[in-house]
């Protein structure tokens, strides 16, 4: 694929109310110059997904002089990003510190378009007093992400406790039997606790843009 081959959908937004991503992997860091440079001359902020380090320290310094990028979550803000207009709406819940990333990738995908959410780590339910004694503040949330790996078994621990929309992210943590994910998916599409939305395997921004459209059709424009 040239770089003459990218056509980016900057009427997204307008149709669904949710701009359109830069999903890195998988681009040449000349494709990718390509996006920005359009972006650039429509005055357009953008979210990068997967974006690794080797490219970000190759793209032109013009371009990435405009770019705040997090290596953690391996995302970046290209151009202006959305004022904070909903926040306190939606918890992200991570079992482990080793899911941080999937984690902080759902936040920072929440944060580009205006959504400030609660970031709540580290309370997998191997230690299930760590959960507990942060239960009621998850409970206040109208949306709740969930992002495990291994077992996954926060996802269904979570589907039995909290009210609100549950949208659960498998990762790709955990030694073999955890197959890249492949456990953790399947053990949060067999949950029995009612009602979970799942999302693919390390599918951070998925798991935001679900959680998006779910305060969308709670505050209709």
């Amino acid at each position: 694929m040239s770089t003459s081959d990218v056509v980016f959908d900057f009427a997204r937004a307008a149709r669904i109310g949710i701009h359109e991503a830069v999903f890195c992997e998988g681009k040449t860091t000349e494709q990718i110059a390509t996006i920005l440079e359009s972006a650039h001359e429509r005055g357009a902020g953008l979210l990068l997904t997967r974006l690794d380090a080797g490219k970000l320290a190759v793209l032109p310094s013009m371009l990435a002089a405009d770019i705040d990028y997090c290596p953690l979550s391996r995302t970046a803000f290209f151009g202006p990003v959305s004022p904070v207009s909903v926040a306190g709406k939606v918890a992200i819940v991570a079992a482990g510190t080793s899911d941080s990333g999937v984690a902080r990738e759902t936040a920072r995908t929440l944060r580009h378009t205006g959504i400030e959410a609660t970031l709540i780590t580290d309370v997998g339910v191997a230690g299930l007093w760590r959960l507990m004694e942060r239960i009621e503040d998850i409970r206040r949330h109208p949306v709740v992400i969930a992002v495990a790996g291994m077992d996954a078994a926060l996802a269904s621990v979570l589907g039995g406790l909290v009210p609100g929309a549950l949208i659960a992210v498998p990762t790709s943590v955990g030694y073999g039997a955890s197959e890249d994910g492949r456990t953790a998916l399947n053990a949060m599409l067999a949950s029995c606790a009612p009602g979970i939305v799942v999302c693919n395997i390390d599918n951070g921004y998925g798991a935001a843009c679900a959680a998006i459209r779910i305060l969308m059709a709670m505050n209709p424009r």
